[in-house]
């Protein structure tokens, strides 16, 4: 892939201050720390930023260093500005974006495209390319339309003539790649429209910053740096460049190289550093080199990451970021803007429903035998819908109670009780008519947390999401296994708070985050295949297997499972040895 690792490239990104403040001398120095500890493979360099714009002089000085070296060098454009000449003054704009009904920055914008353009053959937009501007001009131009649509409808006329068309004007073999921000959630608000611009941009980034989760704005689960970039594969196949992390509230080194970890597992070709200034001399650059050869060789030849299937609409929102919490549950998540209809089990939470045609392709999927499992948050917003499909006779009531008691049912039940208290929405359902496979309670009262339901071939399960999503975590590891089994099949591995990352080759990649209590814990690796040992890919080390035997008015059936230590911060890769 890159003159110093096999599976990706490195990247820096050159902001367009940092390339106007280079001398020839701090270039040079600067490239040897980076060279050292990283290896640099590729740099992004900016020619415009709010209102800096580079001269063609240093940019060709830049680049003409960087490419003696060999290094690989493109241009990045950040569509954010100042007032300028000929621009009505005051605008509504957060964070210096662009206000794209106003004409002197129209025009400004096609000289910045022109002007990078003649420069480079790739040009990357930072991810600040997107509309917020609600000024009297933007109102006006948005007439009886809501903010949404008009907004999807600009930024698609913006990338079309604004962006690509003069760039490739002026440069018919330019690539022009735009990186989509991690707030995937919320593009449709403010203009990014990826089911359009897939078919004007050549290419797409991804961001993949989560930082310091539980102090920041946005509260992005860790593994959001592994599920944003497959819901790019999935979205822009074979078009999806790289993914793109940073130093920002990064309060510990794990924190940072989690951000980097993930994203090189989801199979991204390029990880992007952001940005030049913020890694010199920045001890946490020593420690991403010490880990970039050992995740070159995790992803040698292992094929393509598999998941469960989850329909994430584009343009939708809803529960937020819960398929992520699943992820770090250790079920490994497929994201995808598209219905899964070949899948065997598929997960939809309530940003599925922005799918109007949804419940009629929920229905065709479990009737013709797939099992799906949907979450209260779909259950609330579609309840009248699935019933009248006769899918579920399941409703919410509305209430909530506190679970501190957890009961599987079935051929694994057992109880796990004196739990922190963590609140559910109450689910009732017709007794027989469906079946509870986890019951959670408190007291006299327990209602269902995962209710199975049938129809045609295929089965329909409810699963029932705490107030608080990150209270997933504090559910027992019996209660979340009921989950993985409809999600995973016979492959899964028991445990909270660490990832599975899955295979075409079989193999797996398992990695306990750096939170909570910080401990190591044991996790269970089962399969229903029949293995001699679980091998551990870095020392060879075989570990024994043991076969279990369950009973139930079923039937027998058997499983295989090994039991490791996962140790916070350190990734392990696996692969099961058959008989």
């Amino acid at each position: 892939m890159g003159k110093h690792f096999k599976n990706f490239k490195t990247v820096v990104y050159i902001p367009a201050a940092v390339a106007e403040a280079f001398t020839q001398e701090k270039l040079e120095k600067d490239y040897d720390f980076l060279e050292k500890y990283i290896g640099l493979d590729k740099v992004y360099l900016e020619t415009h930023r709010g209102d800096c714009d580079v001269e063609d002089a240093q940019i060709g000085m830049i680049k003409s260093f960087l490419e003696s070296k060999e290094v690989e060098v493109s241009g990045g454009l950040t569509t954010i500005i100042g007032d300028i000449e000929g621009s009505e003054p005051g605008k509504q704009r957060l964070f210096g974006t662009f206000c794209y009904t106003d004409e002197a920055m129209r025009k400004k914008l096609i000289e910045m495209s022109e002007t990078v353009a003649k420069q480079f053959d790739e040009v990357i937009l930072d991810d600040f390319y997107f509309t917020n501007c609600s000024c009297e001009s933007c109102i006006k131009a948005k007439g009886d339309r809501d903010w949404v649509t008009f907004r999807r409808d600009l930024m698609r006329d913006v990338s079309e003539n604004l962006i690509v068309k003069p760039m490739k004007a002026v440069n018919p073999k330019v690539k022009v790649v735009i990186k989509y921000p991690n707030w995937r959630e919320s593009y449709h608000f403010t203009g990014y429209v990826p089911e359009v611009q897939r078919d004007i941009f050549d290419a797409t980034y991804t961001g993949t910053e989560t930082r310091s989760v539980a102090y920041t704005d946005q509260h992005l689960p860790e593994y959001l740096s592994y599920s944003l970039v497959r819901y790019f594969e999935n979205a822009w196949p074979g078009r999806n460049g790289g993914g793109w992390f940073d130093t920002y509230q990064c309060w510990s080194v794990d924190r940072y190289l989690e951000q980097a970890y993930l994203t090189a597992f989801a199979g991204a070709k390029e990880l992007m550093h952001f940005m030049w200034a913020d890694l010199i001399d920045n001890p946490f650059v020593a420690a991403m080199g010490m880990q970039l050869t050992k995740i070159d060789r995790m992803m040698e030849n292992v094929g393509k990451p598999m998941g469960v299937p989850t329909y994430i609409p584009f343009a939708s929102s809803g529960e937020n970021h819960l398929e992520m919490r699943l992820g770090m549950l250790g079920i490994p998540i497929e994201p995808t803007p598209f219905f899964p209809e070949d899948a065997k089990s598929i997960l939809l939470t309530e940003s599925s429903l922005a799918d109007k045609d949804v419940i009629e392709k929920l229905r065709g999927f479990v009737e013709q035998g797939g099992d799906a499992v949907i979450t209260t948050g779909f259950l609330r917003e579609a309840g009248d819908a699935l019933r009248a499909a006769g899918l579920t006779e399941a409703r919410l009531t509305g209430r909530k109670y506190a679970v501190t008691r957890y009961h599987v049912t079935g051929e694994m039940a057992g109880y796990a009780e004196h739990r922190n208290p963590v609140l559910f929405p109450e689910i009732v359902h017709g007794n027989n008519d469906s079946w509870s496979l986890l019951n959670g309670g408190d007291g006299d009262l327990h209602a269902s947390l995962f209710l199975r339901s049938t129809y045609g071939k295929g089965r329909l399960y409810t699963f029932a999401i705490p107030e608080n999503d990150s209270d997933l975590y504090q559910m027992p590891k019996s209660a979340i296994d009921v989950v993985k089994r409809v999600l995973c099949g016979k492959d899964y591995v028991t445990g909270r708070l660490f990832s599975s990352f899955t295979y075409e080759d079989g193999s797996m990649i398992l990695y306990r985050y750096v939170k909570g209590d910080n401990r190591a814990d044991k996790v269970t690796v089962r399969t229903g295949k029949k293995v001699k040992a679980l091998v551990d890919e870095q020392s060879g080390w075989k570990i024994p297997v043991t076969e279990l035997r369950h009973f139930s008015f079923m039937g027998e059936w058997r499983e295989y499972v090994a039991e490791i230590i996962l140790t916070p911060g350190v990734f392990k890769k696996y692969h099961w040895e058959e008989e």
